[in-house]
């Protein structure tokens, strides 16, 4: 029976073994570490993609609402001009016409015995000067133009004093008279009139007294 010896520094070789299996282990981690961490990088890189894409995407469209804005913006600004235009000209069709209307307003509603000398316009504000027979004429005319008329509201009394006219050659037949003067507001929306006013091209001629009391 022989007996065999080994030599070897067998326990370095061991040492020398687990030192080898240490490093190939600290490789292959180094290496999934650094794999993972390049598949974590692409990821990390493809979302920062993905979500510039959507940046510009975003930026594209607001990019063409601000377009549709402006366009909406220009095409309002039009409608409004369009608009005023259409407001001037339907004023001034309906201002050419204000004058018949009054003139004829003031006929059908201007009692007897009060003769009206002017009539002026200030925009909407209507101004009548004129000569009563008496302090009612002038209520009555008030009370017309409040309530009985569509084109004109708000008349107010300016004032009214006596006064004679006539008599030039004989001071003792001078008629004893009340001078007045008026304010009315045309209306802001005209109704249509209650009687159809010819048409026409040029404004009446100055006013004539109403009622045959005035022409005397």
């Amino acid at each position: 029976m022989s007996m065999r010896i080994n030599l070897l520094p067998h326990r370095e070789m061991r040492r020398e073994r687990r030192k080898k299996d240490f490093v190939g282990l600290l490789a292959f981690v180094g290496v999934g570490a650094v794999a993972a961490a390049i598949v974590v990088a692409l990821g990390i890189d493809q979302r920062i993609e993905a979500q510039r894409a959507r940046n510009d995407f975003i930026r594209a469209e607001n990019a063409k609402l601000d377009e549709q804005i402006k366009e909406i913006a220009t095409l309002r600004a039009e409608i409004d001009a369009l608009r005023a235009r259409k407001y001037a000209v339907e004023s001034l069709q309906t201002n050419r016409t204000i004058p018949v209307h009054l003139m004829d307003e003031l006929v059908k509603h201007t009692p007897e015995g009060i003769y009206l000398k002017s009539m002026r316009q200030d925009e909407r504000k209507i101004t009548l000067i004129g000569y009563a027979q008496s302090n009612e004429r002038v209520s009555e005319l008030l009370h017309n133009l409040a309530n009985r008329t569509p084109w004109l509201e708000r008349p107010e009394l300016i004032e009214i004093k006596a006064g004679r006219v006539g008599g030039a050659t004989a001071p003792k037949d001078a008629r004893r008279v009340f001078e007045f003067s008026l304010n009315a507001l045309i209306k802001t929306a005209n109704p249509q009139p209650q009687t159809q006013v010819p048409k026409t091209t040029s404004a009446p001629a100055p006013l004539a007294a109403a009622g045959p009391a005035a022409n005397r």
